[in-house]
Formats: C-alpha cells, structure tokens, sequence
C-alpha cells in the first residue's frame, strides 16, 4: 500500500511524478524541478518540463465551445467516467519516489483515487503520494509545505511561502487605503454562466474590490443569467478555466450578444477585461501571487503597475469604450 499524503520522506525523493500544473510550477518553485520524470499532459511550466514523458491524457474533447466542453464533462460523469485518465504503464515505468495528485476537483485534473489505484497493483514499488487539496490562499500556502516537506526541502517551502505572502501583503496594504472598492464579477465560465470561486474571493479583497459572486474557499456556483444582469458589475473579469488570454477574450463575445450586457456598468464604461487564468489563476501555486498582481493591476491601474498587461491580462476590445 502507498503510503499516505501526510508522510514526510526521510531521505530526499529523487523520482517525482507531478500530475498536475500547479503542483509541477510548485516542485519547480522548490528548486527540485531536476527531480522530476514525469508530468500531465497539460504541465506546460517552467517550459523545461515539456520534455518530461507524458502519465495522463483527456477522455474528453476540451477543443470546443465552453457549452460543447461542458456537455462533454457532464456526459462524462454522468457515466461515471473521469474526464482524464492515468497511464498506468508509463507511470510505473518511471519508478517514482513521490506523485504530486489532487484531489480537489476532478475537472481540473486526474483524481487521487484514480492515481491509486493505478498503483495498487505495482509490486516493488512504494511511492509516497502528496494530494493537494486546497481551496484557499492558505490552503495553497499549506499545500506548498507539504510538498516540501515530502522532497526534503521544508527550508525551500518556508522561503516561498514567505515569498508569496510577502508579495500578497505588499498589495493588500496598498490597496488598504484606496478611496475607491468596485464591485466586481469573476467568471471562470461563460456557457453555462459560472461566477469563480476557491481563492478568488480572497484576492479580489486583498487587491481592493468588492466580490460579488461566490465565496471564498468555495467552489465556483452556477450564476443566473438574470442574477448577473440585477447585480450589474462595476468591473467583470473573464478567467474562463483552462483557457489562455486570446481565448479568454473570445469568450466575451459569448456574453456581449445576450440581452441586457450592453446595459451593465461595467461595459459602458470599459471595465471587461481578460485574463489568462490557464497560466495565472487557475493554479494554485506559485503564480497566484502574479494573479493577484494582475488583479491589482485591473481594478486599480492608478496605483498598481507590475508589468503583467497583455501578457496576463487585457482589456476586451470588442467592449471598450
């Protein structure tokens, strides 16, 4: 039986398996991104890592509208089918010390129990499994230690836990002051319409806005056309998941020809903007603090200027005044 999540490894693993993008952006973090020897297929960060064999793939078609994804997901668990599957013989293959899983949303990557019980039937092998789980900034913060700890390196995650809440304090206390807390609308999906949730909440605070939709340490809810419109935004920002920023801002368009979206604060005066959540914020792990540069940025361009416009953020053209 492997063994458990909570377990640190006496002596440095030297053959990590990161099944998932943030957990391969945090290894990386560590300064153990050498250790690594295999990856998911969607680990993409730092870009040394695409050399890395591929243990997982998608079941489902993720190239098409937001609405054909989404049916495509659904269909999927309808059936009781992960949307991702684990490629046992390729995993085993590469003999790891450590997997990196998760097991906090099975949309965004291959599931913990999935990853078991592929290695339920290995002999000769006892990997030690890291699931991250978190759902909060603190939860991100804790999910860094553990892997640390579970590669030997417990200084190099306090170092960027540090880091990380010394960027994301370095916002908060600036954005402390501002005379100005717009209201904001975050949607992680555009059809069916869907507000963000998780650590989202947390970071629009920190960076001076007011959250509308969901809740922090929560995951995202399903938004009523007719809600979003009553709410009527002051800033919306588009951070469909898994998508880049030149997708992202195509989903605008799936918005701007609904009833009413010509008539929303936020679009009279152009205050739509995109993001690329597939890199920033829908990672939890060392980026967020980025993301929550990039939230700054957006909602108070007058007093935060980090570098991060289109390249991690821009305006929608198509609904700028």
């Amino acid at each position: 039986m492997a063994n458990e999540t909570h377990l640190t490894v006496m002596a440095p693993a030297e053959r990590v398996v990161s099944l998932l993008p943030s957990a391969t952006e945090i290894v990386a973090g560590l300064g153990c991104a050498s250790r690594l020897v295999g990856r998911s297929h969607e680990c993409d960060y730092p870009a040394s890592v695409e050399s890395l064999p591929v243990c997982t793939r998608a079941r489902v078609e993720l190239g098409g509208t937001s609405a054909e994804i989404d049916a495509g997901v659904r269909d999927a668990v309808k059936d009781a089918v992960s949307i991702y599957e684990v490629l046992e013989d390729q995993l085993q293959s590469l003999a790891p010390d450590v997997i990196v899983t998760q097991s906090q949303c099975e949309v965004c990557a291959v599931s913990f129990d999935e990853v078991k019980a592929a290695v339920a039937s290995w002999s000769g092998c006892d990997p030690v499994f890291v699931s991250l789980e978190s759902r909060t900034l603190a939860g991100v913060y804790k999910d860094i230690t553990r892997v640390a700890e579970a590669l030997g390196v417990s200084k190099a995650g306090h170092d960027l836990v540090t880091a990380m809440t010394g960027c994301t304090t370095a916002v908060a206390d600036a954005a402390q002051g501002l005379d100005t807390s717009p209201a904001v609308a975050c949607i992680e999906w555009t059809e069916p319409l869907m507000a963000a949730g998780n650590w989202i909440p947390e970071m629009v605070s920190l960076a001076g806005g007011k959250n509308i939709f969901g809740e922090a340490g929560e995951h995202a809810p399903g938004l009523a056309w007719e809600e979003f419109l009553e709410a009527d935004p002051e800033v919306i920002i588009l951070m469909p998941c898994g998508f880049d920023l030149k997708r992202a801002a195509t989903e605008a368009g799936l918005l701007s020809s609904r009833p009413g979206w010509q008539d929303l604060a936020a679009v009279r005066v152009g205050h739509v903007f995109a993001t690329d959540a597939n890199a920033y914020f829908n990672r939890p792990g060392p980026r967020l603090a980025d993301s929550l540069e990039i939230m700054a940025e957006i909602l108070h361009p007058e007093v935060f200027q980090f570098g991060h416009e289109n390249r991690g953020w821009q305006r929608v053209p198509e609904v700028a005044p």
